[in-house]
Protein backbone atom coordinates (compact mmCIF):
# COMPACT_ATOMS: atom_id res chain seq x y z
CA UNK A 1 0.00 0.00 0.00
CA UNK A 2 0.92 3.37 -1.15
CA UNK A 3 1.46 5.79 2.12
CA UNK A 4 2.94 8.68 0.12
CA UNK A 5 0.30 11.48 -1.05
CA UNK A 6 -0.57 12.27 -4.20
CA UNK A 7 1.42 14.91 -5.86
CA UNK A 8 -1.61 15.23 -8.73
CA UNK A 9 -4.82 14.70 -7.43
CA UNK A 10 -8.13 14.68 -9.63
CA UNK A 11 -11.73 14.23 -8.18
CA UNK A 12 -15.25 13.84 -10.31
CA UNK A 13 -13.58 15.71 -13.34
CA UNK A 14 -16.35 16.59 -15.40
CA UNK A 15 -16.15 18.20 -19.28
CA UNK A 16 -18.34 18.46 -21.72
CA UNK A 17 -18.25 19.69 -25.85
CA UNK A 18 -21.13 21.36 -27.63
CA UNK A 19 -23.41 19.06 -25.28
CA UNK A 20 -21.49 15.52 -25.29
CA UNK A 21 -19.60 14.68 -21.94
CA UNK A 22 -16.22 13.69 -22.65
CA UNK A 23 -15.50 13.27 -19.18
CA UNK A 24 -17.76 11.89 -16.83
CA UNK A 25 -16.83 12.76 -12.57
CA UNK A 26 -13.27 10.55 -13.17
CA UNK A 27 -10.37 10.50 -10.55
CA UNK A 28 -7.31 10.33 -11.33
CA UNK A 29 -4.13 10.23 -8.50
CA UNK A 30 -1.02 10.58 -8.94
CA UNK A 31 2.08 9.57 -6.85
CA UNK A 32 5.88 10.75 -6.64
CA UNK A 33 8.26 8.26 -7.94
CA UNK A 34 5.69 6.33 -9.76
CA UNK A 35 5.25 5.97 -13.37
CA UNK A 36 1.47 5.68 -14.28
CA UNK A 37 0.12 4.21 -17.22
CA UNK A 38 -3.24 5.92 -18.55
CA UNK A 39 -5.06 3.79 -20.95
CA UNK A 40 -8.46 3.89 -23.39
CA UNK A 41 -9.37 4.17 -26.63
CA UNK A 42 -9.50 6.49 -28.63
CA UNK A 43 -12.20 9.06 -27.19
CA UNK A 44 -12.27 7.45 -23.66
CA UNK A 45 -11.23 10.33 -22.79
CA UNK A 46 -7.41 10.73 -21.98
CA UNK A 47 -6.14 13.45 -23.76
CA UNK A 48 -9.27 15.25 -22.25
CA UNK A 49 -8.10 14.38 -19.08
CA UNK A 50 -4.71 15.44 -19.52
CA UNK A 51 -5.68 18.97 -21.12
CA UNK A 52 -7.33 19.74 -18.02
CA UNK A 53 -4.63 18.38 -16.12
CA UNK A 54 -2.31 21.06 -17.58
CA UNK A 55 -4.52 24.15 -18.77
CA UNK A 56 -5.30 23.56 -21.58
CA UNK A 57 -8.91 23.26 -20.55
CA UNK A 58 -10.96 24.50 -17.72
CA UNK A 59 -12.72 21.87 -16.20
CA UNK A 60 -16.88 22.16 -16.08
CA UNK A 61 -16.85 20.30 -12.57
CA UNK A 62 -14.32 18.63 -10.06
CA UNK A 63 -11.35 19.84 -8.55
CA UNK A 64 -7.23 19.76 -9.27
CA UNK A 65 -5.36 19.32 -6.12
CA UNK A 66 -1.66 19.75 -7.03
CA UNK A 67 0.84 18.97 -3.92
CA UNK A 68 -2.02 19.24 -1.50
CA UNK A 69 -3.43 22.22 -2.77
CA UNK A 70 -6.89 23.23 -5.02
CA UNK A 71 -5.44 24.72 -8.25
CA UNK A 72 -6.68 26.18 -11.51
CA UNK A 73 -4.40 26.45 -14.33
CA UNK A 74 -5.64 28.94 -16.75
CA UNK A 75 -3.20 28.00 -19.42
CA UNK A 76 -0.35 25.24 -19.98
CA UNK A 77 2.30 28.31 -19.12
CA UNK A 78 0.89 28.58 -15.60
CA UNK A 79 1.32 24.53 -15.16
CA UNK A 80 4.62 24.11 -16.22
CA UNK A 81 5.48 27.12 -14.72
CA UNK A 82 4.17 25.13 -10.82
CA UNK A 83 6.12 21.67 -12.41
CA UNK A 84 3.90 20.19 -14.57
CA UNK A 85 5.49 19.36 -18.27
CA UNK A 86 4.26 17.52 -20.95
CA UNK A 87 5.80 15.28 -23.80
CA UNK A 88 3.34 15.01 -26.94
CA UNK A 89 3.41 12.53 -29.50
CA UNK A 90 4.25 15.53 -31.93
CA UNK A 91 7.06 16.51 -30.43
CA UNK A 92 6.85 20.10 -30.12
CA UNK A 93 10.56 21.25 -30.60
CA UNK A 94 12.34 23.50 -33.63
CA UNK A 95 13.57 21.53 -35.84
CA UNK A 96 15.94 24.45 -38.06
CA UNK A 97 17.45 25.32 -34.16
CA UNK A 98 20.23 23.56 -31.72
CA UNK A 99 19.35 20.96 -29.20
CA UNK A 100 20.46 23.53 -26.53
CA UNK A 101 18.45 26.43 -28.43
CA UNK A 102 15.46 23.87 -28.02
CA UNK A 103 16.27 23.31 -24.73
CA UNK A 104 16.23 26.93 -23.90
CA UNK A 105 13.56 28.35 -25.98
CA UNK A 106 11.94 30.99 -24.48
CA UNK A 107 14.27 30.97 -21.36
CA UNK A 108 17.55 32.08 -22.06
CA UNK A 109 20.18 33.03 -19.94
CA UNK A 110 21.11 36.91 -20.05
CA UNK A 111 24.47 38.23 -19.70
CA UNK A 112 25.07 42.27 -19.37
CA UNK A 113 22.20 42.11 -22.05
CA UNK A 114 22.83 39.12 -23.97
CA UNK A 115 22.36 36.00 -24.56
CA UNK A 116 24.29 33.68 -22.64
CA UNK A 117 25.53 30.88 -25.09
CA UNK A 118 28.39 29.45 -23.06
CA UNK A 119 25.93 29.15 -20.35
CA UNK A 120 23.03 27.23 -22.58
CA UNK A 121 25.69 24.80 -23.94
CA UNK A 122 26.67 23.78 -20.47
CA UNK A 123 23.68 24.03 -18.59
CA UNK A 124 22.31 21.61 -21.83
CA UNK A 125 24.95 19.09 -21.54
CA UNK A 126 24.58 18.86 -17.77
CA UNK A 127 20.66 18.40 -18.42
CA UNK A 128 21.23 15.40 -21.31
CA UNK A 129 24.45 13.91 -19.29
CA UNK A 130 21.09 12.90 -16.69
CA UNK A 131 19.97 11.06 -19.05
CA UNK A 132 22.96 8.99 -19.74
CA UNK A 133 23.14 11.39 -23.53
CA UNK A 134 26.31 12.83 -25.26
CA UNK A 135 25.82 14.68 -28.37
CA UNK A 136 26.31 18.16 -29.24
CA UNK A 137 24.53 20.48 -28.42
CA UNK A 138 25.31 22.81 -30.84
CA UNK A 139 24.28 20.71 -33.68
CA UNK A 140 20.61 21.30 -35.26
CA UNK A 141 18.02 19.20 -33.60
CA UNK A 142 16.99 17.75 -37.30
CA UNK A 143 19.95 16.10 -37.11
CA UNK A 144 19.16 13.74 -34.05
CA UNK A 145 16.77 10.90 -34.21
CA UNK A 146 13.01 10.97 -33.05
CA UNK A 147 14.38 9.01 -29.62
CA UNK A 148 17.26 11.65 -29.17
CA UNK A 149 14.54 14.14 -29.43
CA UNK A 150 12.32 12.79 -27.26
CA UNK A 151 15.45 13.00 -24.51
CA UNK A 152 15.72 16.73 -25.86
CA UNK A 153 12.17 17.40 -24.64
CA UNK A 154 12.54 15.64 -21.58
CA UNK A 155 15.82 17.53 -20.57
CA UNK A 156 14.17 20.34 -21.24
CA UNK A 157 11.36 19.60 -18.23
CA UNK A 158 14.21 18.76 -16.10
CA UNK A 159 15.87 22.07 -16.68
CA UNK A 160 12.48 23.83 -15.03
CA UNK A 161 12.75 21.45 -12.52
CA UNK A 162 9.54 19.52 -13.13
CA UNK A 163 7.75 17.42 -10.17
CA UNK A 164 4.97 15.66 -12.87
CA UNK A 165 6.19 14.29 -16.60
CA UNK A 166 2.80 13.57 -18.70
CA UNK A 167 4.52 11.47 -21.79
CA UNK A 168 2.02 11.06 -24.62
CA UNK A 169 2.61 8.31 -26.82
CA UNK A 170 6.32 8.57 -26.96
CA UNK A 171 7.26 5.73 -28.15
CA UNK A 172 5.23 5.61 -31.40
CA UNK A 173 7.49 6.48 -33.77
CA UNK A 174 11.15 4.17 -32.19
CA UNK A 175 12.08 1.02 -32.92
CA UNK A 176 12.39 -1.62 -30.33
CA UNK A 177 16.31 -0.48 -29.00
CA UNK A 178 15.16 3.59 -28.94
CA UNK A 179 12.61 2.96 -27.06
CA UNK A 180 14.02 0.72 -24.35
CA UNK A 181 16.34 3.31 -24.37
CA UNK A 182 13.76 6.21 -23.07
CA UNK A 183 12.05 3.78 -20.43
CA UNK A 184 15.77 3.44 -18.71
CA UNK A 185 15.66 7.13 -18.60
CA UNK A 186 11.78 6.89 -17.33
CA UNK A 187 12.68 4.25 -14.85
CA UNK A 188 15.70 6.92 -13.64
CA UNK A 189 13.91 9.62 -13.09
CA UNK A 190 11.08 7.32 -11.35
CA UNK A 191 14.19 6.21 -8.80
CA UNK A 192 14.65 9.95 -8.74
CA UNK A 193 11.38 10.82 -7.26
CA UNK A 194 9.63 12.24 -10.29
CA UNK A 195 5.54 11.27 -10.85
CA UNK A 196 5.14 10.18 -14.77
CA UNK A 197 1.89 9.76 -17.02
CA UNK A 198 2.70 7.55 -19.46
CA UNK A 199 0.21 7.13 -22.26
CA UNK A 200 0.59 4.12 -24.32
CA UNK A 201 -1.42 1.81 -26.92
CA UNK A 202 1.27 -0.57 -27.35
CA UNK A 203 0.09 -2.65 -23.73
CA UNK A 204 3.01 -4.75 -24.08
CA UNK A 205 5.54 -1.40 -23.00
CA UNK A 206 2.64 -0.57 -20.35
CA UNK A 207 2.75 -3.89 -18.74
CA UNK A 208 6.79 -3.80 -18.91
CA UNK A 209 7.52 -0.27 -17.30
CA UNK A 210 4.17 1.42 -15.28
CA UNK A 211 3.64 0.46 -11.99
CA UNK A 212 0.29 1.84 -11.72
CA UNK A 213 -2.99 1.62 -14.41
CA UNK A 214 -6.05 3.84 -14.85
CA UNK A 215 -8.55 2.61 -17.59
CA UNK A 216 -10.74 4.76 -18.89
CA UNK A 217 -13.86 3.87 -21.20
CA UNK A 218 -16.41 6.29 -22.87
CA UNK A 219 -15.53 9.20 -20.85
CA UNK A 220 -15.82 7.43 -17.38
CA UNK A 221 -13.51 5.17 -15.31
CA UNK A 222 -13.11 2.04 -15.24
CA UNK A 223 -10.45 1.63 -12.17
CA UNK A 224 -7.15 1.96 -11.04
CA UNK A 225 -4.92 -1.39 -11.17
CA UNK A 226 -1.54 -2.64 -9.88
CA UNK A 227 0.27 -3.39 -13.45
CA UNK A 228 1.90 -6.71 -12.42
CA UNK A 229 -1.79 -7.92 -11.11
CA UNK A 230 -3.34 -7.49 -14.47
CA UNK A 231 -2.76 -9.03 -17.64
CA UNK A 232 -3.04 -7.90 -21.42
CA UNK A 233 -5.93 -10.31 -21.92
CA UNK A 234 -7.96 -8.41 -19.08
CA UNK A 235 -6.59 -5.15 -19.95
CA UNK A 236 -7.97 -5.24 -23.64
CA UNK A 237 -11.55 -6.48 -21.86
CA UNK A 238 -11.71 -3.77 -19.61
CA UNK A 239 -10.29 -0.87 -22.50
CA UNK A 240 -13.43 -2.50 -24.98
CA UNK A 241 -15.98 -3.79 -22.50
CA UNK A 242 -16.03 -7.04 -24.69
CA UNK A 243 -14.62 -10.04 -24.59
CA UNK A 244 -11.54 -10.28 -26.58
CA UNK A 245 -12.18 -13.13 -27.29
CA UNK A 246 -15.52 -11.90 -29.78
CA UNK A 247 -12.59 -9.16 -30.51
CA UNK A 248 -10.05 -12.45 -32.33
CA UNK A 249 -13.04 -14.61 -33.79
CA UNK A 250 -14.50 -11.48 -35.85
CA UNK A 251 -11.62 -10.61 -37.25
CA UNK A 252 -10.38 -14.74 -38.18
CA UNK A 253 -14.13 -14.53 -39.90
CA UNK A 254 -13.68 -11.61 -42.31
CA UNK A 255 -9.82 -12.66 -42.85
CA UNK A 256 -10.86 -15.71 -45.73
CA UNK A 257 -10.52 -15.08 -49.42
CA UNK A 258 -9.76 -17.68 -52.28
CA UNK A 259 -6.40 -16.40 -53.71
CA UNK A 260 -6.42 -18.67 -56.64
CA UNK A 261 -7.91 -16.97 -60.26
CA UNK A 262 -7.01 -13.10 -58.94
CA UNK A 263 -5.43 -11.12 -61.47
CA UNK A 264 -2.77 -8.85 -61.57
CA UNK A 265 -3.45 -5.18 -60.83
CA UNK A 266 -0.44 -3.53 -60.24
CA UNK A 267 2.85 -5.15 -61.03
CA UNK A 268 6.74 -3.77 -60.38
CA UNK A 269 9.82 -5.48 -61.99
CA UNK A 270 13.50 -4.23 -61.18
CA UNK A 271 12.21 -0.80 -59.43
CA UNK A 272 14.61 1.18 -57.13
CA UNK A 273 16.14 4.41 -55.88
CA UNK A 274 19.53 5.58 -54.91
CA UNK A 275 19.90 5.66 -51.12
CA UNK A 276 16.32 4.93 -51.06
CA UNK A 277 15.50 1.36 -52.18
CA UNK A 278 17.33 -1.26 -53.80
CA UNK A 279 16.12 -3.39 -56.85
CA UNK A 280 12.74 -4.71 -56.22
CA UNK A 281 9.94 -6.54 -57.83
CA UNK A 282 6.09 -6.53 -56.67
CA UNK A 283 2.82 -7.95 -57.67
CA UNK A 284 -0.44 -6.82 -56.54
CA UNK A 285 -3.56 -8.67 -57.14
CA UNK A 286 -7.27 -7.51 -57.20
CA UNK A 287 -8.88 -8.13 -54.18
CA UNK A 288 -5.85 -8.84 -51.92
CA UNK A 289 -4.06 -7.58 -49.01
CA UNK A 290 -0.05 -7.52 -49.57
CA UNK A 291 1.44 -6.65 -46.49
CA UNK A 292 4.58 -4.83 -45.92
CA UNK A 293 6.69 -6.19 -42.80
CA UNK A 294 9.95 -4.72 -41.56
CA UNK A 295 11.81 -2.58 -39.31
CA UNK A 296 11.58 1.23 -39.04
CA UNK A 297 13.81 2.43 -42.22
CA UNK A 298 13.35 -1.24 -44.07
CA UNK A 299 11.96 0.39 -47.31
CA UNK A 300 8.61 -0.24 -46.19
CA UNK A 301 7.08 4.08 -46.63
CA UNK A 302 9.90 4.33 -49.30
CA UNK A 303 8.22 1.45 -51.43
CA UNK A 304 4.55 3.31 -50.96
CA UNK A 305 6.25 6.50 -51.79
CA UNK A 306 7.70 4.98 -55.14
CA UNK A 307 4.12 3.25 -55.59
CA UNK A 308 1.96 6.30 -55.67
CA UNK A 309 4.57 8.50 -57.33
CA UNK A 310 5.81 10.85 -54.27
CA UNK A 311 9.18 10.01 -55.19
CA UNK A 312 10.79 9.17 -58.80
CA UNK A 313 12.58 5.61 -59.36
CA UNK A 314 15.99 5.63 -61.00
CA UNK A 315 15.15 2.58 -62.31
CA UNK A 316 12.23 -0.12 -62.87
CA UNK A 317 8.95 -1.06 -65.38
CA UNK A 318 5.51 -1.01 -64.32
CA UNK A 319 1.81 -2.54 -65.71
CA UNK A 320 -1.68 -1.38 -64.67
CA UNK A 321 -4.27 -3.09 -65.18
CA UNK A 322 -2.20 -4.91 -67.66
CA UNK A 323 -1.01 -1.73 -69.60
CA UNK A 324 2.88 -0.87 -69.15
CA UNK A 325 3.12 3.16 -67.87
CA UNK A 326 4.59 4.59 -64.85
CA UNK A 327 2.74 6.67 -62.06
CA UNK A 328 4.48 10.34 -62.75
CA UNK A 329 2.92 12.28 -59.79
CA UNK A 330 0.26 11.52 -56.80
CA UNK A 331 -1.93 13.76 -59.08
CA UNK A 332 -1.12 11.55 -61.56
CA UNK A 333 -1.72 8.41 -59.07
CA UNK A 334 -4.98 9.44 -58.36
CA UNK A 335 -6.45 9.28 -61.99
CA UNK A 336 -5.52 5.99 -62.22
CA UNK A 337 -7.42 5.26 -59.21
CA UNK A 338 -5.12 5.11 -56.57
CA UNK A 339 -5.36 6.41 -52.91
CA UNK A 340 -2.66 6.74 -50.13
CA UNK A 341 -2.72 7.35 -46.12
CA UNK A 342 0.44 8.43 -45.26
CA UNK A 343 2.04 7.40 -42.11
CA UNK A 344 1.76 10.81 -40.17
CA UNK A 345 -1.81 11.87 -40.85
CA UNK A 346 -1.14 14.99 -38.87
CA UNK A 347 1.57 16.59 -41.17
CA UNK A 348 0.66 14.43 -44.55
CA UNK A 349 -2.64 13.69 -44.67
CA UNK A 350 -5.17 15.67 -42.70
CA UNK A 351 -5.82 19.04 -43.19
CA UNK A 352 -6.43 20.55 -39.15
CA UNK A 353 -8.17 23.87 -40.40
CA UNK A 354 -10.41 22.41 -42.27
CA UNK A 355 -13.36 20.59 -41.55
CA UNK A 356 -14.31 16.33 -41.90
CA UNK A 357 -16.51 17.39 -45.20
CA UNK A 358 -13.64 19.74 -46.62
CA UNK A 359 -11.23 16.58 -45.78
CA UNK A 360 -13.54 13.76 -47.06
CA UNK A 361 -13.98 15.55 -50.27
CA UNK A 362 -10.62 16.80 -51.22
CA UNK A 363 -9.13 13.57 -52.94
CA UNK A 364 -12.47 13.51 -55.10
CA UNK A 365 -12.54 16.83 -55.98
CA UNK A 366 -8.45 16.90 -57.66
CA UNK A 367 -9.69 13.43 -59.45
CA UNK A 368 -12.58 15.44 -60.82
CA UNK A 369 -10.37 18.77 -61.37
CA UNK A 370 -10.63 21.92 -60.35
CA UNK A 371 -13.24 23.26 -62.86
CA UNK A 372 -15.61 20.54 -61.95
CA UNK A 373 -16.68 22.18 -58.29
CA UNK A 374 -18.68 19.86 -56.41
CA UNK A 375 -21.54 21.89 -54.65
CA UNK A 376 -21.55 22.27 -51.34
CA UNK A 377 -25.00 20.19 -50.88
CA UNK A 378 -23.32 17.16 -52.83
CA UNK A 379 -20.23 17.67 -50.55
CA UNK A 380 -22.26 17.26 -46.96
CA UNK A 381 -24.08 14.12 -48.70
CA UNK A 382 -20.98 12.53 -49.86
CA UNK A 383 -19.12 13.15 -46.15
CA UNK A 384 -22.31 12.16 -44.25
CA UNK A 385 -22.14 9.05 -46.32
CA UNK A 386 -18.46 7.95 -45.73
CA UNK A 387 -18.70 9.17 -42.29
CA UNK A 388 -21.26 6.47 -41.68
CA UNK A 389 -19.53 3.90 -43.77
CA UNK A 390 -16.46 4.10 -41.41
CA UNK A 391 -18.25 4.89 -38.73
CA UNK A 392 -16.54 8.54 -37.74
CA UNK A 393 -17.78 9.50 -34.60
CA UNK A 394 -18.11 13.36 -34.68
CA UNK A 395 -21.79 15.76 -34.14
CA UNK A 396 -21.86 16.61 -37.88
CA UNK A 397 -19.74 16.53 -41.05
CA UNK A 398 -18.80 20.30 -40.08
CA UNK A 399 -16.97 19.55 -36.92
CA UNK A 400 -13.29 20.56 -37.52
CA UNK A 401 -11.32 17.65 -38.18
CA UNK A 402 -8.71 19.04 -35.18
CA UNK A 403 -11.59 17.99 -32.66
CA UNK A 404 -11.98 14.76 -33.15
CA UNK A 405 -9.95 11.48 -32.36
CA UNK A 406 -7.24 9.92 -33.52
CA UNK A 407 -8.58 6.57 -34.59
CA UNK A 408 -11.70 9.29 -35.79
CA UNK A 409 -9.11 11.09 -37.77
CA UNK A 410 -7.14 7.96 -39.43
CA UNK A 411 -10.84 7.26 -40.58
CA UNK A 412 -11.38 10.52 -42.20
CA UNK A 413 -8.54 9.52 -44.19
CA UNK A 414 -9.52 6.23 -45.40
CA UNK A 415 -13.41 8.17 -46.18
CA UNK A 416 -11.49 10.81 -48.14
CA UNK A 417 -9.69 7.92 -50.35
CA UNK A 418 -12.88 5.90 -50.16
CA UNK A 419 -14.56 9.07 -51.75
CA UNK A 420 -12.28 8.90 -54.54
CA UNK A 421 -13.92 5.44 -55.47
CA UNK A 422 -9.91 3.92 -55.31
CA UNK A 423 -9.10 0.27 -56.95
CA UNK A 424 -5.83 0.90 -54.78
CA UNK A 425 -5.61 2.13 -51.63
CA UNK A 426 -2.13 2.27 -49.58
CA UNK A 427 -2.12 2.10 -46.10
CA UNK A 428 0.90 3.00 -44.18
CA UNK A 429 0.79 2.37 -40.59
CA UNK A 430 -2.96 3.34 -40.70
CA UNK A 431 -3.43 1.73 -36.77
CA UNK A 432 -0.49 3.23 -35.41
CA UNK A 433 -1.33 4.84 -32.23
CA UNK A 434 -4.82 4.33 -32.29
CA UNK A 435 -6.48 1.98 -29.79
CA UNK A 436 -7.63 -1.52 -29.73
CA UNK A 437 -10.91 -0.73 -31.03
CA UNK A 438 -10.52 1.63 -33.34
CA UNK A 439 -7.91 -1.30 -34.80
CA UNK A 440 -10.24 -3.56 -35.24
CA UNK A 441 -12.68 -1.41 -36.96
CA UNK A 442 -9.98 -0.59 -39.17
CA UNK A 443 -8.72 -3.84 -40.01
CA UNK A 444 -12.16 -5.02 -40.53
CA UNK A 445 -12.71 -2.20 -43.03
CA UNK A 446 -9.70 -3.24 -45.10
CA UNK A 447 -10.80 -7.20 -44.85
CA UNK A 448 -14.39 -5.82 -46.30
CA UNK A 449 -12.75 -3.34 -48.79
CA UNK A 450 -10.64 -6.19 -50.36
CA UNK A 451 -13.85 -8.90 -50.51
CA UNK A 452 -15.36 -5.49 -53.14
CA UNK A 453 -12.28 -6.50 -54.95
CA UNK A 454 -10.08 -3.35 -54.08
CA UNK A 455 -6.10 -4.02 -54.28
CA UNK A 456 -4.67 -2.50 -50.87
CA UNK A 457 -0.68 -2.43 -49.89
CA UNK A 458 -1.00 -2.31 -46.14
CA UNK A 459 2.41 -1.33 -44.02
CA UNK A 460 2.28 -2.57 -40.15
CA UNK A 461 4.90 -2.58 -37.97
CA UNK A 462 2.57 -5.11 -35.93
CA UNK A 463 2.91 -8.52 -37.20
CA UNK A 464 0.15 -9.97 -35.77
CA UNK A 465 -2.02 -7.14 -37.10
CA UNK A 466 -0.36 -8.43 -40.80
CA UNK A 467 -0.92 -11.90 -40.30
CA UNK A 468 -4.57 -11.45 -39.17
CA UNK A 469 -5.40 -8.91 -42.57
CA UNK A 470 -2.82 -9.89 -45.44
CA UNK A 471 -3.28 -12.18 -48.13
CA UNK A 472 0.27 -12.00 -48.47
CA UNK A 473 3.41 -10.60 -46.29
CA UNK A 474 6.39 -9.04 -48.10
CA UNK A 475 9.47 -8.81 -45.89
CA UNK A 476 12.15 -5.56 -46.10
CA UNK A 477 15.33 -6.01 -44.58
CA UNK A 478 18.23 -2.66 -45.07
CA UNK A 479 15.82 -1.26 -48.23
CA UNK A 480 15.70 -4.66 -49.96
CA UNK A 481 13.08 -7.02 -50.47
CA UNK A 482 14.04 -10.18 -48.83
CA UNK A 483 11.10 -12.72 -49.60
CA UNK A 484 6.69 -13.06 -49.00
CA UNK A 485 4.82 -15.41 -47.03
CA UNK A 486 1.15 -16.81 -47.97
CA UNK A 487 -0.72 -19.03 -46.91
CA UNK A 488 0.27 -21.57 -44.15
CA UNK A 489 3.71 -20.12 -44.54
CA UNK A 490 2.39 -16.87 -43.14
CA UNK A 491 3.02 -16.07 -39.46
CA UNK A 492 4.45 -14.13 -36.86
CA UNK A 493 7.64 -15.91 -36.38
CA UNK A 494 9.02 -16.78 -39.52
CA UNK A 495 8.56 -13.17 -40.32
CA UNK A 496 10.52 -11.70 -37.39
CA UNK A 497 12.95 -14.11 -37.85
CA UNK A 498 13.58 -12.75 -41.50
CA UNK A 499 13.34 -9.56 -40.23
CA UNK A 500 16.14 -10.41 -37.53
CA UNK A 501 17.94 -12.62 -39.96
CA UNK A 502 17.82 -15.62 -37.49
CA UNK A 503 18.32 -18.26 -40.29
CA UNK A 504 19.21 -17.84 -43.64
CA UNK A 505 15.41 -20.50 -44.93
CA UNK A 506 14.28 -17.02 -46.28
CA UNK A 507 16.98 -16.19 -48.97
CA UNK A 508 17.33 -20.31 -50.02
CA UNK A 509 15.44 -20.15 -53.44
CA UNK A 510 12.93 -16.85 -52.66
CA UNK A 511 15.12 -14.37 -52.19
CA UNK A 512 13.45 -11.63 -54.77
Amino acid sequence: MNIKKPVLCCTSITKFFSGVIALDKVNFNLFPGEIHGLLGENGAGKSTLIKCLTGVYLPDHGDIYYEGKRVVFAAPSEARNRGISTVYQEINLIQTLSVAENIFAGRQPLSKGRINWKKINERSRELLAMLDLDIDVTALLSEYSTAVQQMVAIARSLDISAKVLILDEPTSSLDEDEAHMLFNVIRKLRNEGMAIVFISHFLDQVLELCDTLTILRNGESVGEYRANEISKHELIIKMLGKKLAAFENRVAELNSSDESKKDVFYSVRSMSRRKSMKHFDLDLKKGEVLGLAGLLGSGRTEIARLLFGIDKPHSGNTVIKGVSGSVLSPKNAVRHSFGYCPEDRKLEGLIPCLTIRENIVLALQVKKGLLKYISLKKQRKIAEKFMQLVSIKAPSCEENVSRLSGGNQQKVIIARWLAANPEFLILDEPTRGIDVGAKFEIQKLILKFRDLGMSILFISSELDELVRCCDRVAVLRDRKKITEYTGRSLCSEKIMATIAHVTSEAEDGNLL
